[in-house]
């Protein structure tokens, strides 16, 4: 049964897959799976001795290491037995206990629960790079059948480069697999290359529509209508016959769709109008679509962000209005901008707060209160959101800064400096961008807290300062906040030191600033996009949801 909602889980997708997402409930899954962002592939070959500490993957990091871990992933894999198992044995005898047998590793347990979800009728593609693409089609060949495979696309994600020693590396691979031979295929296309119009499309009409000639006849005789002779021309001693009865070719006559030679007794020809064509079918190899380059109006600051027409190619081709579409690996949440767009439901899952956080603003941004979701994962107590400091402080602190909109100010890894956690930016009407400077803190609050985020404030020329704490700000802390005074703008007066508890997060309470629409700009402003979105209909049983 699919979702009754659209569903943003916090946490490792293996474990929300195996725990939450029914059999056969998910009609597209897309996934873009952290690599090696800065592309030093080399070092996914370097043997290991396997007593490395599990890293935790987060965004901006996207390495696998030979670990503990990854070797616990290797083996449980390969003792499920099957043809997963065997490919997984055959790249350890190859590739030996290397980082690239760590992301084949790691990988193997969440294709095959891929798999296990996504409908009869239902595809994935899986987004990669050509280092890593051979591994994982063997690896899907073993997961969906070798039958299975539909496509393997070529996607030129950035310009020409020069390169040392060998040919500049411009392009991505996407490999497309269908759960059985009956899925979902809608038929799409390009436009046609302005030189082919110009060529074949040579003539126009008086109101400017271009078309070409195309033949009224098709080789061989027939003896039934589209073997007569109409309007004194006998095509069947042509030794060929009419690709359309006589009473059809006198309709597209009179709708002026025919062409008459000038010499009398010629044959006419069918006028095929440009704009009554779909356009070439696209192929396997994609130039049509740009990358995102620095100054795109679409781009969030996100490294791995995917143009979101990419998606939507996608998505149209191998869904219909009303499916559900996957993405276990969903980080700034194009895939699901897309799905969203494009009238389908959606599950995302992201390991990350900071993606959490950059898909909550970029859904407000782009369609407002039009879009309904859950966030499954997230703390919702204040003993949640301690448990979450504690284990993770980063995470925290990102999680904490999401709630208001915020981003952190540094690395998810190594933190801010300089007494700044979190950084919000608005317009106030003017052109000038302000900005709010956040300070969380998951501990002990100190007497000077308030008083050290008034000078980061002044010193940074922001206009606002907030402090996000678990403790309560004692009465001197909050006599320190209000003698800062107030920031004025035309819609009134906002405190410049403002003071929230986790537990006022929680219960909705967010910052004093001007917040009408557009003005948030700490994430870089998705697109509008206004229209009307379908009601949910029902992926989990009720104990899970």
């Amino acid at each position: 049964m699919p979702p009754a909602e659209n569903l943003l889980f916090y946490g490792d997708n293996l474990d929300v897959l195996r725990r939450h997402i029914k059999d056969e409930s998910v009609d597209l899954v897309y996934l873009d799976p952290p690599f090696n962002s800065s592309r030093s592939y080399n070092v996914l070959f370097a043997e290991q001795d396997g007593s490395r500490a599990a890293a935790q993957i987060q965004a901006f990091e996207d390495t696998w290491r030979w670990d503990e871990a990854a070797s616990a992933a290797y083996h449980e894999t390969v003792e499920t037995g099957g043809k997963v198992s065997e490919v997984m044995q055959a790249f350890r005898l190859f590739l030996g206990d290397s980082d690239m047998l760590a992301y084949l590793s790691m990988m193997a347990p969440r294709l095959v629960e891929l798999r296990r979800v996504i409908t009869a009728t239902g595809s994935l593609y899986l987004h990669c790079d050509p280092t890593a693409s051979h591994y994982l089609k063997l690896l899907l060949d073993a997961v969906f059948g070798p039958d299975n495979f539909r496509s393997e696309i070529v996607w030129k994600r950035t310009s020409a480069h020069s390169s040392a020693n060998r040919y500049g590396p411009v392009h991505d691979v996407i490999l497309f697999y269908s759960r059985s031979n009956s899925y979902t295929w809608n038929k799409a296309y390009e436009a046609y290359d302005p030189e082919y119009i110009k060529t074949f499309f040579e003539q126009q009409d008086p109101d400017g529509r271009r078309w070409k000639r195309m033949d009224l006849t098709g080789a061989g005789t027939r003896n039934g209508e589209t073997g007569e002779v109409w309007r004194g021309l006998d095509v069947t001693a042509k030794g060929r016959h009419w690709a359309y009865p006589p009473s059809v070719l006198e309709q597209m006559d009179a709708a002026g769709k025919l062409h008459w030679p000038k010499s009398e007794g010629g044959m006419p020809r069918m006028k095929q109008y440009l704009d009554e064509m779909p356009g070439v079918p696209i192929q396997d190899v994609w130039t049509d679509i740009s990358p995102l380059h620095n100054l795109s109006g679409e781009r969030l600051g996100y490294p791995t962000q995917k143009p979101q027409e990419l998606l939507e190619r996608i998505i149209a081709a191998s869904s219909n209005s009303g499916d559900v579409v996957l993405d276990p690996f969903c980080g700034c949440g194009t895939t699901i901008a897309a799905a969203q767009k494009l009238n389908r439901r959606w599950i995302g899952i992201d390991v990350t707060h900071l993606a959490i956080g950059l898909i909550r603003t970029r859904l407000r941004d782009a369609y407002g209160d039009a879009t309904q979701f859950q966030v499954i994962g997230e703390p919702t107590t204040v003993e949640d959101a301690a448990q979450l400091a504690r284990q993770a402080p980063y995470q925290f602190q990102a999680w904490a800064l999401g709630l208001v909109g915020a981003r952190l100010a540094g690395s998810i890894k190594k933190g801010a400096d300089g007494g700044i956690d979190g950084r919000l930016y608005f317009h106030d009407g003017s052109d000038q961008t302000r900005q709010i400077i956040l300070s969380v803190k998951g501990g002990h609050l100190k007497a000077d807290d308030v008083r050290a985020l008034g000078h980061v404030t002044k010193r940074e020329g922001a206009d606002i300062g907030v402090l996000l704490s678990f403790e309560t700000p004692t009465r001197p802390m909050r006599s320190d906040a209000a003698s800062a005074g107030f920031y004025e703008s035309p819609w009134g007066r906002h405190p410049r030191l403002q003071l929230l508890t986790v537990a006022e997060l929680l219960e909705g309470k967010t910052i004093d600033y001007p917040r009408t629409a557009g003005i948030n700009r700490t994430y870089k402003q998705a697109p509008r996009a206004m229209r009307k979105v379908a009601e949910p209909k029902g992926l989990f049983d009720a104990d899970k949801a």
